[in-house]
Protein backbone atom coordinates (compact mmCIF):
# COMPACT_ATOMS: atom_id res chain seq x y z
CA UNK A 1 0.00 0.00 0.00
CA UNK A 2 1.49 3.30 -1.34
CA UNK A 3 0.14 6.61 1.05
CA UNK A 4 1.41 9.35 -1.18
CA UNK A 5 0.86 11.63 1.45
CA UNK A 6 2.29 10.33 4.73
CA UNK A 7 5.94 9.10 5.15
CA UNK A 8 6.87 5.98 7.45
CA UNK A 9 9.59 6.55 9.51
CA UNK A 10 11.24 4.56 12.56
CA UNK A 11 11.40 6.95 15.44
CA UNK A 12 13.89 6.34 19.09
CA UNK A 13 13.14 8.18 22.06
CA UNK A 14 15.90 8.23 24.43
CA UNK A 15 13.62 9.23 27.72
CA UNK A 16 12.03 6.29 27.42
CA UNK A 17 14.33 4.22 25.24
CA UNK A 18 11.79 3.01 22.67
CA UNK A 19 11.09 3.30 19.25
CA UNK A 20 8.07 3.75 17.04
CA UNK A 21 7.33 3.05 13.99
CA UNK A 22 5.15 5.69 12.49
CA UNK A 23 2.99 7.62 9.80
CA UNK A 24 4.00 10.83 8.90
CA UNK A 25 2.03 13.78 7.32
CA UNK A 26 4.29 14.85 4.35
CA UNK A 27 2.22 18.23 4.21
CA UNK A 28 2.46 19.29 7.65
CA UNK A 29 5.26 20.97 9.67
CA UNK A 30 7.96 19.78 11.77
CA UNK A 31 6.84 21.19 14.55
CA UNK A 32 3.28 20.25 14.43
CA UNK A 33 4.39 17.07 13.89
CA UNK A 34 6.73 17.04 16.87
CA UNK A 35 3.59 18.42 18.81
CA UNK A 36 1.41 15.70 17.38
CA UNK A 37 3.98 13.24 18.58
CA UNK A 38 4.13 14.23 22.04
CA UNK A 39 1.30 13.88 22.63
CA UNK A 40 0.88 10.52 21.27
CA UNK A 41 4.27 9.30 23.18
CA UNK A 42 2.87 10.81 26.10
CA UNK A 43 -0.71 8.42 26.00
CA UNK A 44 1.39 5.61 25.20
CA UNK A 45 3.75 5.85 28.24
CA UNK A 46 1.20 6.34 31.18
CA UNK A 47 0.69 10.21 30.04
CA UNK A 48 3.77 11.03 31.40
CA UNK A 49 5.66 13.91 29.55
CA UNK A 50 8.38 12.44 28.05
CA UNK A 51 8.79 15.23 24.89
CA UNK A 52 9.30 18.32 26.52
CA UNK A 53 8.10 22.13 24.12
CA UNK A 54 11.62 22.46 23.31
CA UNK A 55 12.83 19.08 21.54
CA UNK A 56 14.23 18.97 18.48
CA UNK A 57 14.37 15.84 15.75
CA UNK A 58 17.43 14.61 13.96
CA UNK A 59 18.31 12.16 11.29
CA UNK A 60 19.84 9.49 13.61
CA UNK A 61 21.97 8.14 11.00
CA UNK A 62 23.59 10.98 10.09
CA UNK A 63 22.68 13.58 12.84
CA UNK A 64 21.31 16.16 10.89
CA UNK A 65 18.96 18.65 12.85
CA UNK A 66 14.87 19.21 10.90
CA UNK A 67 14.09 22.67 11.74
CA UNK A 68 10.02 23.11 13.04
CA UNK A 69 8.84 25.32 10.23
CA UNK A 70 9.75 23.07 7.55
CA UNK A 71 7.12 20.75 5.81
CA UNK A 72 8.32 17.46 5.96
CA UNK A 73 8.05 16.77 2.24
CA UNK A 74 10.71 19.33 1.82
CA UNK A 75 13.01 17.24 4.05
CA UNK A 76 14.93 14.22 3.12
CA UNK A 77 12.54 12.10 5.50
CA UNK A 78 11.32 9.26 3.47
CA UNK A 79 10.22 5.64 4.30
CA UNK A 80 12.19 4.11 6.19
CA UNK A 81 14.30 7.06 7.69
CA UNK A 82 15.47 6.56 11.08
CA UNK A 83 14.53 9.90 13.43
CA UNK A 84 15.51 10.83 17.13
CA UNK A 85 13.51 13.14 19.38
CA UNK A 86 15.89 14.83 21.85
Amino acid sequence: MILKNKVLVEIFVPSVEKVYSVWLPANKKIGNILLLLSKVICELNGNIDVINNNCCMFNRINGKKYEPNITLRDTDIRNGTKLVII
